[in-house]
């Protein structure tokens, strides 16, 4: 295995100090084991250090400017995928992830070392920016670094260093527009190029419904769309799945959680602070001796109170009563079996009521006590005894659906459901379940309306009837945190619905 490369000088030591970080990160997702992360993040790193300083050594063009790059993160991202693909192909492909070695042998892998006009959009922007504009754009969007620290990094004014970001957004967004316009694209999207331009330009404009329908069905115009959308949050996602390809919206999350455990953020009074802060470590010294000193005056409390007890008797008695009233807290006898926790795929969000699940307070076997809800279900999890079955249990389905994630960013994702019905419709309404608190925020082809995790949606005017074996489909925006699992539960005007293989 190769050695890191050895830094020239101080200022570089401190670069591959955070580029080193950043390699193992995203090596940790591609790969099975530490063992094997730490393998390709050391041969990604040489290789991908050794590019950069080739890069910085060679000769400029006749403007004065040398040819286009990413910036050093990014680049060393690079290094990583190309250097897993190396290893899908000289047959150690057991050492990475699995999902990822699939990614390696589709077609979307491909377009990221085909022609160059077929290359993900947010890529071939931010290598047309200058490498200082790039640096800032990525170090504050993807590594989710305060602004103040970047500029120090960059060597930038701290008082303007966020006006220059958002001008540096607009050139990324410039950049990707005229890419975008130079993409080899068929008729209709050629047609929706300058329509989209101009709605991702205003926070507040609405899609017309044509080229809504259009985004929820062409990956390429949806992925312009968020390179070209500045507002909304979905920047940084755009930049790190273009860039870096499979796993870059994980590598995203990993960032910025990375960045609020080193950097405290997110804490009231530290948007600004940092591990060596005197000030923040002295507030720090003076909460836990507070903490101490509240601590120790509780304990003195509970003691006088013990010590004021009545007794009540002698000392036979007081014992006798203590064992009476206490709480099956720590019975010495043996206790029950803790209950098989059931996988994710069957589990309800809360607030969806299921036929069959017990009541609160109900025994669950015979011979248990009724305790208070001590055998009741905690919310998001569902009962083994429910009647309601998976859309994939259904013997006989009258419709068939299909869910299709079209695009996903940090807070946000947008989806299409398409349902095959077995027999013709007048009207129409598809419901389903979310898993993980999802809110859908705007629907088009149809009206929607949302009940605590059930999502209705009520066909349009002019889509309502259908013919025996033919498809009504919809698309919608959403926001998530945390996860999001596709839907189940998928009805067709109350009837089950089976999912589409």
């Amino acid at each position: 295995m190769p050695d890191l490369p050895t830094p020239q000088d101080a200022t570089e030591a401190a670069l591959f100090s955070e580029c080193w970080d950043a390699v193992l990160a995203y090596a940790d997702l591609c790969t099975s084991g530490s063992t094997a992360a730490a393998q390709l993040g050391r041969e990604a790193f040489a290789h991908g250090m050794r590019e950069v300083r080739a890069a910085e050594a060679g000769p400029v063009r006749g403007t004065g400017r040398r040819p286009a790059r990413l910036p050093r993160i990014p680049l060393l991202l690079t290094a990583v995928r190309t250097t897993a693909a190396a290893w899908e192909e000289e047959g150690q492909g057991h050492k990475l992830d699995p999902d990822l070695r699939l990614w390696l042998n589709s077609d979307k892998a491909a377009r990221y070392t085909g022609p160059p006009l077929q290359r993900p959009l947010a890529l071939r922007g931010l290598r047309d920016l200058q490498q200082a504009d790039a640096e800032l754009l990525w170090l504050a969007e993807v590594e989710a670094l305060p602004l103040s620290l970047v500029a120090r990094r960059l060597g930038l004014d701290p008082a303007s260093a966020g006006e220059e970001l958002q001008q540096v957004r607009t050139l990324f967004r410039d950049r990707c527009h005229r890419n975008h316009l130079d993409t080899p694209m068929d008729a209709q999207c050629r047609s929706y190029a300058r329509l989209l331009d101009a709605v991702t330009r205003a926070a507040d404009a609405d899609a017309p419904g044509d080229l809504s329908r259009h985004l929820a069905t062409c990956v390429q115009c949806a992925e312009a769309a968020a390179c070209l959308r500045l507002h909304g949050g979905g920047l940084p996602g755009a930049l790190a799945g273009g860039v870096i390809g499979w796993g870059g919206l994980a590598y995203l999350e990993r960032r910025r959680r990375a960045a609020e455990v080193r950097l405290g953020a997110g804490r009231p009074g530290s948007a600004g602070g940092t591990a060596d802060d005197p000030e923040a470590g002295a507030q720090k010294t003076r909460v836990a001796r507070n903490g101490l000193l509240v601590a120790a005056v509780l304990v003195s409390v509970l003691a006088l109170g013990v010590t004021l007890l009545p007794s009540g008797g002698s000392g036979d008695g007081f014992e006798a009563r203590g064992d009476a009233d206490r709480q099956p807290v720590a019975d010495p006898g043996p206790s029950l079996p803790d209950a098989p926790s059931l996988p994710p795929a069957t589990s309800k969000p809360a607030g969806h009521a299921s036929e069959g699940t017990k009541e609160p307070g109900k025994t669950g076997k015979p011979g248990e006590s009724g305790g208070e809800n001590r055998h009741t279900e905690p919310q998001g999890t569902s009962s083994p005894t429910e009647d309601r079955t998976e859309p994939e249990e259904s013997k006989d389905p009258s419709c068939r659906v299909e869910y299709d994630l079209v695009n996903q960013w940090p807070d946000g994702f947008q989806a299409a459901v398409t349902v095959t019905t077995a027999e013709p419709l007048d009207s129409w309404r598809v419901s389903w379940s979310f898993r993980d608190g999802q809110q859908v925020g705007q629907m088009w082809d149809a009206s929607v309306s949302q009940d605590g995790s059930r999502v209705t949606a009520t066909a349009a005017d002019y889509n309502k009837s259908v013919a025996a074996g033919g498809d009504l489909s919809f698309g919608f925006l959403a926001s998530w945190r945390g996860r999001n699992t596709p839907p189940y539960d998928f009805e067709l005007n109350g009837r089950a619905c089976a999912k589409s293989s």
